[in-house]
């Protein structure tokens, strides 16, 4: 399930359920695995980032991976720290995103991380080592 989406970014991330913003992936159930990179815009990056940890500790969803701006100080990256993120990968470089289109947009201002919930923190490192640092939290 891929929460806050778009065709184009689905075309990428290839979610067997994935949610827009007309069809409003807060008020959808999720299930299962979760990708899931949000608006970065407030208050919505935090609605989204709280979603996910509350619904990763109430057993709705089984793991999920969320991208979002390494802002390690805002309250809803410390609220995924504080309800489920097992684990934190920061990559080495920006993550570059897709405009509407689907064409290549401009860097990012700053860097990302990708927090891992779920119960196999030794695959999410495997799989996400070459990235940059994983760290165990």
């Amino acid at each position: 399930t891929d929460p806050a989406s778009s065709p184009i970014a689905n075309e990428t991330v290839g979610a067997e359920t994935y949610y827009t913003e007309e069809t409003d992936g807060l008020s959808k159930e999720w299930a299962g695995n979760v990708w899931m990179n949000p608006p970065y815009s407030q208050p919505l990056i935090r609605h989204f980032c709280e979603a996910v940890a509350d619904r990763y500790e109430s057993g709705e969803i089984k793991a999920a991976c969320v991208l979002v701006n390494n802002g390690t100080e805002t309250a809803w990256f410390q609220y995924m720290l504080k309800h489920g993120a097992a684990a934190v990968c920061f990559p080495r470089s920006r993550v570059r995103f897709l405009d509407p289109s689907g064409t290549p947009s401009g860097a990012p201002l700053q860097g990302q991380a990708i927090l891992y919930f779920g119960g196999d923190v030794k695959a999410f490192r495997a799989t996400h080592c070459d990235f940059g640092p994983v760290l165990h939290v």
